[in-house]
């Protein structure tokens, strides 16, 4: 195990006080400005960013990602998360349909769940056996290395949150309706076995925790507080600097030119609000 996933399990937050919303919209700007110039580094120097998030349920890897994403271009930055594996891709070596949606130059992929759901929801479920969960930890290793030694900048991040957290955000799920389609019958399943994927996170950070890929571990108790802390950190991992590029004026607009608009009858949207 890495001295600084050591350091992230044995540390303390520095408040048990939640970020007011004030503080966290200043500091998340500032990050957001951040984000901006690595992009323009990315895309400069070509440089290949791969980022994965796991985690427990309702941990919040989905909002650390959207507050990732909010001021920055999608076409550097992209989000993967692939769907349940079809007939042929179950047939196929197991990181393979992984392995296209890695980043090229200029890009930074986000992968939302990775190959890493092999250790934890498919060994904990029983969509594979123990020899094949057993076969991954050995190989994903290797697999990262060769992905690291192409030039990829890859750091893996673990979002935990506490049992009663978890409870308290899968509950308020039920009765949201913009958050019941989160709470599948899988995350119901999985929520009864907290202790079974403590185990597969215990193992997984054991085999695959590497100098060159290390885990890092997000507590997410207070989402504000994970948001920051993770896009902060991410941000520490890339060696960035600023693109110097030329100042922005608007051209001016051209005249009419005797152009009218048209009295066409429109489908306008009803202005209820």
């Amino acid at each position: 195990m890495s001295e600084t996933l050591k350091e992230a399990k044995g540390g303390k937050l520095k408040s048990d006080v939640k970020l007011g919303n004030k503080a966290y919209m200043k500091e998340l700007r500032r990050l957001h400005v951040e984000l901006v110039k690595m992009q323009e580094w990315v895309v400069h120097t070509g440089a290949k960013i791969c980022i994965v998030f796991e985690g427990r349920d309702g941990a919040g890897k989905g909002g650390v990602i959207k507050a990732i994403m909010e001021r920055v271009n999608p076409r550097v930055f992209r989000v993967i998360a692939l769907p349940a594996p079809t007939e042929r891709e179950k047939s196929q070596m197991y990181v393979q349909r992984y392995l296209p949606h890695l980043p090229a130059a200029g890009e930074v992929v986000i992968f939302d769940r990775s190959w890493y759901n092999r250790a934890g929801v498919e060994r904990v479920m029983g969509f594979c056996t123990e020899q094949q969960a057993q076969e991954f930890l050995m190989a994903a290793p290797l697999v990262e290395r060769a992905i690291v030694h192409s030039g990829v900048i890859l750091v893996k991040y673990w979002l935990e949150v506490n049992p009663d957290e978890q409870t308290r955000r899968l509950e308020d799920r039920i009765d949201d309706g913009r958050k019941i389609w989160k709470l599948s019958p899988m995350d119901l399943e999985s929520y009864s076995r907290w202790y079974d994927y403590s185990k597969a996170r215990d193992e997984m950070f054991a085999k695959t925790d590497t100098d060159f890929a290390p885990w890092f571990v997000v507590r997410s108790d207070d989402k504000k507080r994970a948001r920051l802390n993770a896009i902060s950190h991410l941000l520490s991992m890339v060696p960035y600097e600023s693109v110097t590029r030329s100042k922005v004026k608007l051209p001016a607009r051209q005249k009419a030119g005797g152009y009218r608009e048209p009295d066409y009858p429109y489908k306008l949207v009803p202005e209820l609000y």
